[in-house]
């Protein structure tokens, strides 16, 4: 479903939660209305990458009435024309609440993954996967071992910072190139719609002959703190400014946000499919998070 006024659908509106299995709630945004601006055209995007959505409340019924509760894991690619709108897909999930499916729970659980696999394919007209998680081991893999927090450098405690709108010039380059494995958990952008505040954390590894020092990228990534674009977006800026600046040889930006109305978004992009984290953009993978998220 495509629309030019987003606006007038369930984004920013007060919505009943449907009491039935609704998918023609979900709401699809089209990519270009953001790429545009940053020169992103479909046929030459400049990286590979998925979205991965974590649903912390998905539940549903059983044929005998039992309730059943999950976790459920949503990813698809970014060369998709379109994102799904976290609200539309909070009020969706949502709608299996009272629904009986299944003969027992994990029969159930696999008709329901299936069933939100072929209505988010069909919505967004592209391939998802979706995965279910009722329960949970007791360690989880971790992607991004050995990022360092560059809120935790001393040129961070020294800095001052006057810059709350996206500023890509403040990015400076280093003396020196070679390879920066960076995270800052100061992330913080806005929803395009509502305004609320997002809150979430930067990984981004860059290599090439020129590279960002660490109190510019800060400053920067400071500076979208009052930007209002959605979480995709938001990466796909971050990996655009970073690659205009820098022209980098290896470039990989993962923005891992914290849940907000039981859904987390997290949207990972890169130059190359290799430099993707592996765990976070496999739908039948959980991994390691931090304590907020």
């Amino acid at each position: 479903m495509e629309t030019n006024n987003i606006e007038a659908t369930v984004l920013g509106r007060r919505v009943e939660y449907p009491k039935q299995y609704s998918p023609e709630i979900l709401v699809a945004v089209p990519r270009s209305a953001n790429r545009e601006q940053y020169g992103l055209e479909a046929g030459s995007l400049p990286f590979v990458g998925y979205d991965a959505w974590h649903a912390y409340e998905v539940g549903f019924l059983t044929q005998a009435g039992l309730p059943v509760q999950a976790v459920l894991k949503i990813v698809y690619p970014c060369n998709s024309r379109f994102l799904v709108e976290s609200k539309s897909l909070k009020l969706y999930l949502n709608s299996f609440n009272m629904e009986r499916i299944g003969t027992s729970a994990s029969d159930g659980l696999a008709k329901v993954a299936d069933m939100i696999g072929r209505d988010l394919g069909a919505l967004l007209q592209t391939e998802v996967s979706v995965g279910t998680f009722g329960s949970f081991a007791a360690t989880l893999p971790y992607d991004f071992d050995g990022y360092a927090v560059l809120e935790d450098m001393p040129c961070a405690q020294s800095a001052v910072f006057e810059h709350y709108t996206e500023t890509p010039s403040l990015l400076k380059p280093a003396a020196a190139g070679g390879e920066l494995r960076v995270v800052s958990h100061l992330l913080r952008s806005n929803c395009k719609i509502t305004h609320q505040p997002d809150w979430g954390s930067v990984f981004i590894h860059i290599g090439g002959q020129s590279l960002p020092t660490f109190d510019s990228l800060l400053q920067y990534i400071v500076s979208i703190r009052n930007e209002n674009h959605f979480h995709e977006e938001i990466c796909e800026m971050i990996f655009k400014r970073l690659s205009d600046a820098f022209a980098p040889s290896a470039l990989a930006v993962s923005c891992v946000y914290t849940r907000r109305g039981g859904i987390d978004i997290c949207p990972s992009r890169a130059t190359d499919s290799g430099l993707l984290p592996r765990g976070l953009i496999s739908a039948g993978c959980l991994t390691q998070k931090l304590l907020r998220q």
